[in-house]
């Protein structure tokens, strides 16, 4: 199977760093975020990758381009006509197509440009800035026993503050610090969809988590796989910094290809 990774977005919210790169390449632990979000995939198996590129895509086209260069050790002699020697070659079992899906298209628009690169089989699709330690097959097998064009992985929102019951009269009840049931369940992504799901996308200006997820559950087809492990996303420098301090730590729970 593909896995799809949404990677065309202005990632405004960071723009400290976005404003230079596309958020999925912005760095954790000396690596895009989206290299980390493969190596989850490919720990299972998955190898076979379909990147939808927007903005300043060519910074993603020229990271995969330069992979060697990223990753292994080089010699340039100039004594040679600049000939250039790869050492300790470092290499992925990743087959990579970098599709641009345009600048303003939205996510629903850019699953279906590429469409033609996935074909008549399930696909997987996720979005390029979060990581989490989802076991990829238990995913797929829940896809699998229910039927249905599609399932999104749901996840818990935490909260960030202390939680207050208030009573009818405006007295508060009592006051606590958050606790994990409090937060809500949202899309967490990490999707797994049937070819079916590309006759709910019409244009570049579809977003895919409205009109085409609203129309899936209207017909009874949109499954929700409740995922209670890690999973934090990269939207804002605060949540860079928590994802480099976890992997700094030693300790990174998405960090599934050494656990």
């Amino acid at each position: 199977m593909k896995a799809v990774i949404l990677a065309g977005g202005f990632g405004t919210r960071i723009s400290e760093e976005s404003h230079l790169k596309p958020k999925p390449m912005i760095e954790i632990g000396g690596k895009p975020i989206l290299w980390h979000i493969m190596k989850g995939y490919s720990h299972y198996g998955v190898h076979d990758f379909i990147i939808c590129c927007g903005y300043k895509q060519h910074v993603i086209k020229e990271w995969f381009a330069d992979y060697y260069l990223h990753n292994s050790d080089v010699t340039f002699d100039f004594t040679r006509s600049n000939e250039m020697t790869v050492h300790n070659n470092v290499a992925e079992p990743w087959r990579v197509t970098l599709v641009d899906t345009g600048l303003n298209t939205m996510t629903g628009g850019r699953v279906k440009r590429v469409q033609p690169y996935i074909g008549e089989e399930p696909f997987f699709l996720t979005y390029g800035d979060g990581v989490a330690d989802i076991h990829i097959p238990e995913l797929l097998a829940f896809h699998r026993s229910h039927g249905k064009i599609a399932t999104l992985t749901t996840v818990t929102l935490d909260q960030r503050f202390g939680v207050l019951e208030v009573e009818e009269d405006g007295k508060i009840g009592s006051f606590r610090e958050k606790a994990e049931q409090d937060g809500g369940r949202i899309n967490g992504g990490f999707m797994v969809l049937e070819p079916a799901v590309f006759d709910y996308l019409e244009g570049d200006d579809t977003i895919f988590e409205q009109k085409p997820l609203q129309a899936l559950v209207e017909k009874g087809q949109l499954m929700a796989y409740r995922h209670n492990g890690f999973w934090q996303c990269m939207d804002t420098a605060r949540e860079k910094e928590k994802l480099e301090k976890l992997w700094a730590s030693g300790h990174a729970p998405w960090k599934v290809w050494e656990a």
